[in-house]
């Protein structure tokens, strides 16, 4: 949750610096009271991500989602929430298919750029200087610049309020050579991917631990 506006404080170190946020603060200053908000999405942080779609004699098209997320691993399907008057809205719903676009601290930019730029008004392809890139198993093009290119086909879509949820089966990858090493493993956190939360773009940083080491033995 953010702080209360009243409640925001500095403290003054020895050297006479101030530190500035909660974040600075050592765990046992934190009292943990709670206020109570109304419903909201603070569900954070979400991957940034740019969503590719196409219809047939038609220029590509990029969307800027956060809502998207992996609902189930076999089979491998993933979701993304988008509004109906989006442009990519109806290009998606039309045509089944699309393909969700990993991005990194150099794809930082355009990805804002193609989340508040319709589609119906600029080529963002162009405007960004990325390439659409073609395969012979999608008529969606991913995005060449992007680390990671997840190829989607709409199963389903689910009506809401604000938004609409594609539910949707993946079906192909492929990843930057790049960040492949000499025994061909992909080193996906060395990309340099991007979180938004709350209305931020952030490069994900230092590594906290891995899956299971709380019960790893030592």
């Amino acid at each position: 949750m953010q702080e209360r506006k009243g409640s925001r404080r500095r403290r003054r170190t020895g050297n006479g610096e101030s530190t500035k946020g909660l974040r600075r603060e050592k765990e046992t200053t934190l009292s943990h009271e709670k206020e109570s908000w109304k419903p909201g999405n603070l569900l954070y942080p979400l991957p940034a991500v740019m969503v590719s779609c196409q219809r047939p004699g038609e220029k590509p098209n990029i969307i800027t989602l956060a809502w998207a997320g992996t609902i189930c691993s076999s089979p491998a399907m993933v979701s993304i929430s988008i509004r109906p008057e989006r442009h990519s809205y109806g290009i998606i719903k039309e045509t089944g298919e699309f393909v969700i676009n990993l991005v990194n601290r150099e794809l930082t930019y355009a990805t804002d750029y193609c989340g508040v730029k319709s589609g119906r008004d600029v080529d963002k392809f162009k405007e960004m200087n990325l390439t659409p890139l073609y395969s012979d198993t999608a008529a969606a093009p991913s995005i060449k610049e992007s680390p990671v290119n997840i190829f989607c086909r709409v199963t389903q879509v689910i009506t809401l309020g604000s938004h609409d949820v594609f539910l949707a089966e993946v079906t192909g990858i492929t990843v930057d050579k790049d960040y492949m090493d000499e025994k061909g493993k992909f080193h996906l956190n060395s990309t340099g991917l991007v979180a938004y939360s709350h209305g931020e773009y952030f490069q994900l940083g230092e590594k906290l631990g891995k899956f299971g080491y709380s019960v790893q033995k030592k």
